[in-house]
């Protein structure tokens, strides 16, 4: 199963939490076969072995909802919807998919609550990130203070112009090259969010092992983001 493994948290937090790489495409909604993508599908969650029973995805619309979830019976959930999830439960895979937009992995690791969003420049400007910190705050008894995120693998700063429509939504204008892995994190420290951490990669610069949609103009597959507590 090709991967990239987020080994700090492994062995910080004893959590589980990566992306997948090429040639692994996991695109639910795209123009491939569905059989062949739930085929591959089945492959990511077998990686894994007992150790997430459950495993949650969505359909997502570039929003601000995030999902959390209670205990769940084993097998998938797929919601439609929604860009982020949250658990305290232990057992439970959250994905992503994503393929330039930033998947933003959260912890609370004092309370065991974790959290998963898709954020792309939507997302990020509408306040996904505020809303999963608000539900992590109520749902996961913590304060933004205990609160670790990572920003992990996405399109960088250099490889995303974008027009003044976007550009003004995050206080600036004309044509930008906006890092939204910057932005998020400065959203975060206004949050009071301390702990965080950037992934280095870029998924247009390096297009031998990760998928883009800005660079190939719409023609990619996508990646899985993932984090989960495993049982025992």
């Amino acid at each position: 199963m090709p991967r990239l493994e987020l080994l700090e948290w492994a062995n910080r937090y004893g959590l589980v939490a990566g992306i997948t790489t090429r040639p692994l495409s996991l695109g639910l909604w795209s123009d491939e076969p569905v059989g062949q993508v739930i085929g591959r599908w089945r492959a990511f969650r077998s990686a894994f072995g007992d150790r997430f029973p459950s495993l949650v995805l969505a359909h997502q619309v570039h929003g601000t909802d995030v999902h959390w979830h209670d205990p769940l019976p084993e097998g998938w959930l797929i919601l439609d919807g929604s860009d982020g999830h949250a658990t305290a439960e232990r057992g439970v895979l959250l994905t992503v998919t994503v393929a330039d937009c930033i998947p933003i992995y959260l912890a609370v690791p004092q309370k065991g609550a974790i959290a998963l969003v898709h954020a792309g420049w939507r997302g990020a400007a509408d306040g996904i990130l505020e809303q999963c910190v608000e539900l992590l705050k109520w749902r996961g008894l913590a304060k933004a203070s205990d609160i670790v995120m990572h920003c992990g693998i996405g399109i960088c700063g250099s490889c995303y112009e974008v027009g003044s429509e976007v550009a003004v939504r995050f206080g600036m204008s004309g044509t930008v090259q906006l890092d939204l892995r910057a932005m998020l994190a400065r959203q975060a420290r206004a949050l009071g969010i301390n702990d965080i951490t950037i992934s280095p990669w870029c998924s247009a610069e390096g297009r031998d092992r990760f998928y883009s949609h800005r660079a190939s103009q719409g023609r990619d597959g996508r990646m899985v983001a993932y984090l989960g507590r495993p049982l025992g």
